[in-house]
């Protein structure tokens, strides 16, 4: 009973009310409304059992705990139940809160509670980077059931963009890494990343050769995370939580790749780079602080990385690349190619599935809709598809009589003579003769209706 019920008990009491009335108006038994008013029981207090079941098995969950503070609960309870433990995994859980089993692991303690230095990013000196995991984008992107957004993050003043990927190959992380920087305004001294395999070897830290050479394009020192310091990076890992919480949870179904991208650099714009920050000259906004920082221009040029996808041709012989479309042979309609593209040279390369390449195409503007189509191609699709529409004829109507045709009618003939109507064909070798003064001297003899 609670405190409120014991002093309804004891107050109805107080005014003559018996103890069956107590009982029956409070829905409780007479001996614990008896209990309650004499004082041998407290609210809030449960009634002890005079042996606790689970009081066997604490000296096990005792030990098994202080072996392994990380022990699930669950895990616990199968070996308990091995051993003859009846109870429920509720009963368990509760035991182990109610009696503190499970002790706290100084390990984990240590890098959890430990005390955080103040990190100082002083302007134009740190760039960070990270990959976040984007689950269930849209069907219409092909992408499967992740997508990937690369966010790089000046460290000083937190202004960060994203590239929206389908994989974290190397080529994208390149790719990526051009954009980002550019729309940041400029390249800071030093990029840091976590032990991601296609920037280092992820056992011991060290710069992988084929990064360097990205590293030395962009005249930037790497700085790679230690192990288990998150906190290292914590500015980008800041902006991870905002673009999947207040950007990738808002986007659409129906939203194209390019589409997401620009919302993605419109978000930045108007949401990120207008939250307000205190300096030591007072309170400026992201893009103020941002613009103010030292950085180096981005070379003219990005890094040519080799970027290559698998794209499905239309039955226009169109393949869909950043937002544009460009021809291929109509041989291709409906097939798969490899779109690659040289990072920096203006123009992509189409493929078939063995690597024969059969079209090149300059590129046009990204996301402006465009539709490049080569000549040769567009007459050889026209000539195909003419060529289709004579031998092909007019498709049928749904309604339309077509009746059986002369060869449809010879066959039917043939059925017709092969056919016999007698039911015992090796009696009746020949064919039936029918004698019809048979029936003339039935019908003379016949004088009367039947």
């Amino acid at each position: 009973m609670t405190w409120e019920d014991d002093v309804e008990v004891h107050a109805l009491r107080k005014r003559g009310w018996s103890i069956s009335a107590i009982a029956r108006h409070a829905g409780h038994d007479r001996k614990t409304i008896r209990a309650y008013l004499n004082g041998v029981r407290s609210p809030g207090q449960r009634k002890k059992p005079d042996e606790d079941p689970f009081e066997p098995f604490a000296p096990y969950v005792t030990a098994r705990l202080a072996e392994d503070p990380h022990l699930w609960a669950r895990t616990l309870c199968d070996e308990l139940e091995e051993l003859g433990y009846t109870q429920s995994y509720q009963t368990l859980t509760r035991q182990i809160r109610a009696r503190d089993l499970r002790p706290t692991c100084e390990q984990c303690a240590t890098a959890i509670h430990r005390p955080n230095a103040v990190i100082e990013h002083p302007p134009g000196e740190e760039t960070q980077w990270d990959w976040l995991e984007l689950p269930n984008p849209p069907t219409s992107w092909g992408w499967g059931s992740t997508a990937y957004l690369f966010v790089g993050s000046l460290a000083h003043s937190g202004r960060w963009r994203g590239y929206l990927a389908p994989n974290m190959t190397r080529p994208h992380v390149v790719a990526g890494l051009d954009r980002i920087t550019r729309r940041l305004g400029g390249v800071t001294k030093v990029w840091r990343f976590d032990r991601m395999a296609t920037v280092c070897h992820p056992a011991t830290g060290a710069v992988t050769s084929e990064f360097a050479a990205v590293a030395k394009h962009y005249g930037v020192a790497v700085a790679i995370c230690p192990p288990r310091r998150g906190n290292r990076k914590g500015v980008v890992e800041s902006a991870n939580r905002v673009a999947a919480q207040r950007w990738w949870r808002t986007v659409a179904d129906d939203i194209t790749v390019e589409q997401a991208q620009a919302s993605l650099d419109k978000f930045c714009r108007t949401r990120s780079d207008v939250r307000m920050r205190r300096t030591r000259d007072g309170r400026y906004n992201v893009a103020t602080i941002a613009q103010r920082e030292p950085l180096s221009p981005a070379p003219a040029k990005p890094f040519p990385a080799l970027v290559s996808e698998t794209r499905t041709a239309s039955r226009q012989a169109l393949i869909a690349w950043r937002g544009n479309q460009y021809s291929v042979p109509p041989e291709l309609a409906m097939a798969e190619v490899t779109v690659t593209e040289r990072l920096g040279e203006g123009h992509i390369d189409i493929a078939t599935t063995s690597g024969i390449v059969i079209a090149r195409h300059r590129l046009a503007a990204p996301g402006t809709g465009a539709q490049i189509r080569d000549h040769g191609h567009v007459v050889a699709l026209d000539q195909a598809a003419m060529a289709a529409a004579v031998t092909g004829g007019r498709p049928h109507r749904r309604k339309e009589r077509i009746p059986p045709g002369q060869q449809a009618l010879q066959a039917a003939e043939q059925l017709r003579h092969n056919t016999t109507t007698t039911e015992d064909t090796s009696v009746h070798a020949g064919p039936s003769v029918i004698d019809m003064s048979v029936y003339e001297r039935a019908a003379q003899n016949r004088t009367q209706l039947p």
